[in-house]
């Protein structure tokens, strides 16, 4: 296949770059350091675009320092995102489309990670596959903080393989070499490919295809979505010789380190992929296969975020916590839909519904009041009195029938309320007449 060449001149003009810019745009996304917005591009491109493109193709543009932003992992601790400027997310998500359409056909059919036309349930499906074929010892591969050690030089030697211009190979290296600000800090970095730009996911697969391409060689089955990788093996013993080769292979031929505390051999009973675990088919005929299930940390990151919404002491309009708690329902159960888990979420409706009727109770605040709702509802006066002035606890009476006979689930669906259950029930009904 011949090398690109002659290619910059595209990353900055013509409908190449008005699609990168539309794409910008519909990604939305926080400022750079400079402070403008996506939206503030409208006016910021007409008057400036051209002294821009000019020095793109000359050579003596430089990245903007990208901003440095702290958001919480899924398994603790703290990752690192990078934020470019509106300017530079733009010219990055050009570049992105260009090299895409050249890299797309080299990557490996096992790789799902930023990919068009591929999703974590794709990987999920292919991972249940391998382990009902029998291939039930599992390497779960974690590469210690892979975006921030990733080699440049390694990763533009990578690219130069199919990129002859030198103007596009040296933007690439100066946006993999800008400087970090945190707080007043100015940081230089000399490896690494932080997240948060358009580019980063790229070069991540870009670099990860040379351990597809390895493992494809030695003839191993395995799924990757971007820096998770897990290899599926019929024995314990070859997924002990597969592990230390592999590591081999990517210290030596990558440069990146193996996490040797996080990585491990295991069982699909212990195994999470994206979120997921599984445990054994009880269908008829199932004997040895395993089936998806969710997670129990994702069942408790779940639970956090619902007791965001539903914190009684949040001063959020109730109408407000209705539409928020089924935008995280819809997009929670969307994700998992193909995952076992119909006894829990009855379970979760029943918790939810408790905790929308703390936040009603803390809301009506005074006896009186509380009285005055109970009568409103139904409730005799002696029973509005006895409960309105009662000691217990809110939350003991939210879970009490007092609460469950007066704010009942007609009445929360009538807000808007939808139970998680009604919701599962609906995917998978979709789902089976698709199939």
């Amino acid at each position: 296949m011949r090398k690109l060449e002659d290619v910059l001149k595209w990353v900055v003009q013509g409908q190449h770059f008005v699609n990168a810019y539309q794409a910008v745009r519909q990604n939305k996304g926080a400022p750079g350091i400079d402070g403008l917005s996506v939206e503030d591009m409208k006016k910021y491109l007409p008057a400036h675009w051209n002294e821009v493109k000019e020095s793109i193709l000359d050579g003596s543009y430089y990245p903007s320092p990208v901003r440095s932003v702290s958001i919480p992992k899924g398994s603790g601790g703290k990752r690192i995102l990078g934020i470019p400027t509106v300017m530079d997310r733009i010219i990055q998500q050009s570049i992105h489309q260009l090299l895409s359409r050249r890299w797309e056909p080299l990557f490996s059919e096992y790789s799902y990670g930023f990919r068009s036309k591929r999703s974590a349930h794709d990987a999920l499906h292919q991972a249940t596959e391998y382990i009902n074929e029998g291939r039930q010892w599992i390497i779960d591969l974690d590469l210690k903080s892979f975006f921030d050690k990733v080699d440049h030089d390694k990763l533009i030697h990578l690219i130069r393989n199919q990129v002859a211009d030198k103007g596009l190979l040296q933007l690439i290296r100066r946006y993999l070499q800008c400087d970090m600000v945190k707080g007043k800090q100015r940081i230089k970095r000399r490896c690494g490919t932080p997240q948060g730009g358009p580019l980063s996911p790229l070069l991540s697969n870009v670099l990860l295809n040379e351990l597809d391409k390895e493992l494809e060689k030695r003839g191993h089955k395995f799924v990757r979505y971007a820096d998770d990788c897990s290899i599926f093996l019929k024995s314990k013993r070859s997924a002990e010789r597969v592990l230390q080769s592999i590591t081999r292979f990517l210290q030596d031929k990558l440069l990146l380190e193996v996490n040797q505390k996080k990585t491990t051999i295991c069982r699909p009973v212990n195994f999470n992929l994206l979120g997921h675990g599984y445990v054994a088919s009880y269908k008829k005929g199932d004997k040895g296969k395993y089936r998806l299930c969710i997670s129990k940390p994702s069942w408790q990151r779940l639970k956090d975020k619902i007791k965001v919404i539903t914190r009684k002491t949040s001063p959020i309009p109730f109408e407000e916590r209705i539409e928020r708690l089924n935008y995280l329902m819809r997009g929670w159960l969307n994700y998992f839909r193909h995952a076992t888990g119909q006894e829990k979420l009855r379970y979760l409706d029943s918790w939810i519904r408790c905790r929308l009727r703390y936040c009603i109770w803390k809301a009506w605040k005074k006896p009186k009041r509380r009285i005055r709702a109970f009568i409103q509802l139904g409730i005799s006066r002696s029973w509005a009195i006895r409960f309105g002035y009662s000691r217990m606890g809110g939350w003991a009476i939210a879970c009490s029938p007092i609460m469950g006979t007066t704010i009942t689930e007609a009445r929360l669906r009538q807000k808007g309320y939808i139970p998680f259950q009604e919701y599962y029930h609906k995917l998978r009904k979709e789902n089976r007449k698709k199939k």
